[in-house]
């Protein structure tokens, strides 16, 4: 598959680096570290670029992680956009939250979520990736309250439920799912949390 990015290459010579590949890597430093933990030095060892050939191809730290982001939201949180086409809100709901589990039962992938790791941990140096982490997840956040307020409108939820506030609570579950993951929890701690909030789901 051609890549998406278009790095120049040092002029006479080709590309030494495969660019997908690459940035495979660098999502799996930035997953595992967190924008501030993962340093130059890790990955560029781990895409197998020198610095010079980073800066050239993918721009400086925080650019490498916006495509970094750009990777993981395209690949890894695509059962997102999907979810709220459930016929139902329960439906949805079990949807994200089984979508996240698979997610966090994978061997392949590390724990935890990228996005909620780089913001928790990013210093006032680096306010920019935070804030950029929390304006990416808004507008997901604001499909689901929608999606929540039009099955309030068909009856598919209580009169009193308050869509926002349902919204924020499956979110903090899903994030609670990749925090329990990231310390330790087995899968089956973590499907015993996703079987609980559905039993509790209001129902019509």
């Amino acid at each position: 598959m051609e890549s998406a990015l278009a790095c120049p290459a040092p002029r006479g010579r080709p590309r030494e680096f495969d660019v997908d590949a690459a940035l495979a890597s660098a999502l799996r430093v930035f997953w595992l570290r967190g924008y501030e933990g993962a340093s130059l030095t890790e990955l560029t060892e781990a895409m197998g670029v020198t610095r010079p050939s980073l800066y050239a191809c993918f721009g400086n730290k925080e650019a490498l992680f916006r495509k970094a982001l750009d990777l993981y939201e395209r690949e890894k949180l695509a059962y997102i956009e999907t979810a709220l086409e459930a016929d139902t809100v329960r439906g949805v709901a079990e949807r994200l939250l089984r979508g996240a589990l698979k997610q966090q039962s994978s061997s392949c992938d590390p724990k935890g979520c990228l996005g909620v790791t780089s913001s928790l941990a990013c210093g006032p140096e680096a306010e920019s990736i935070k804030a950029e982490v929390i304006a990416r997840r808004a507008p997901a956040h604001a499909a689901l309250i929608a999606r929540f307020e039009r099955g309030k409108a068909e009856g598919d939820l209580p009169a009193t439920i308050e869509p926002h506030a349902l919204a924020s609570y499956l979110y903090a579950i899903m994030q609670g799912l990749s925090v329990q993951a990231s310390t330790g929890a087995s899968c089956a701690e973590l499907g015993s949390l996703v079987e609980t909030t559905l039993a509790i789901w209001p129902g019509r």
